[in-house]
């Protein structure tokens, strides 16, 4: 019995597009493989930033990082919010209600970049990947409840430099950070990354 040209056809073409795919495919392994290797020569690093809320409110401040587990986020006068991350926990600090509210680490989006061991599969699943303004850019979700938040990650490739992050939580809300000025590889000082309490040093001193 003799296959019809139609279908003869279809078959080519179909392995024709799978040929096609392997280069693209090992591009993206390619860049996938990039990334968690920079990711993970990453121990330390200062910059400073800019975060677009979900409200479209613009705020700056000095971002700092200290790989595995640790970072701060200190904002610009006249706010005195922060949020540091200890090793354990992230605070976040709120100023005008003198109130922190926190959370261990492996249970938000921080624990994405703050892990030891950063890999890209497992229970971080790669969402989408791809080349948009100048930056490659990457989506991560988390594998088990890939409807819980994203977070995208933008850096520049030559050299690779973590450039921005967009987090996505739950509900759609978002929240944009670009950084500016990144060092890395500095020494940065362990009290940068312990919370202490702004309120009760206030009252301490007034007392």
């Amino acid at each position: 019995m003799s296959i019809p040209r139609t279908v003869f056809g279809t078959i080519f073409a179909a392995g024709l597009l799978f040929l096609l795919s392997l280069p693209a495919q090992a591009a993206v392994s390619d860049d996938i493989s990039a990334i968690e290797k920079y990711l993970n020569s990453l121990k330390t690093a200062q910059a400073k930033f800019e975060q677009f809320d979900p409200d479209g409110e613009l705020v700056t401040g000095t971002f700092y990082l200290s790989r595995p587990g640790r970072l701060r986020f200190e904002y610009d006068p006249p706010l005195k919010d922060f949020v540091v991350a200890d090793g354990t926990f992230i605070y976040f600090y709120d100023a005008e209600v003198q109130e922190q509210s926190h959370a261990p680490i492996g249970q938000t989006l921080a624990d994405f970049i703050l892990r030891p061991n950063l890999s890209l599969n497992g229970d971080i699943q790669v969402k989408d990947i791809k080349r948009a303004a100048g930056l490659l850019q990457v989506t991560l979700v988390q594998t088990a409840d890939p409807d819980a938040g994203s977070i995208m990650l933008g850096l520049t490739e030559k050299p690779m430099t973590l450039k921005k992050w967009r987090v996505v939580d739950a509900q759609g809300a978002v929240t944009e950070i670009t950084l500016t000025d990144f060092k890395a590889d500095l020494k940065l000082p362990d009290s940068l990354f312990f919370y202490r309490d702004p309120s009760r040093d206030v009252r301490r001193y007034n007392n």
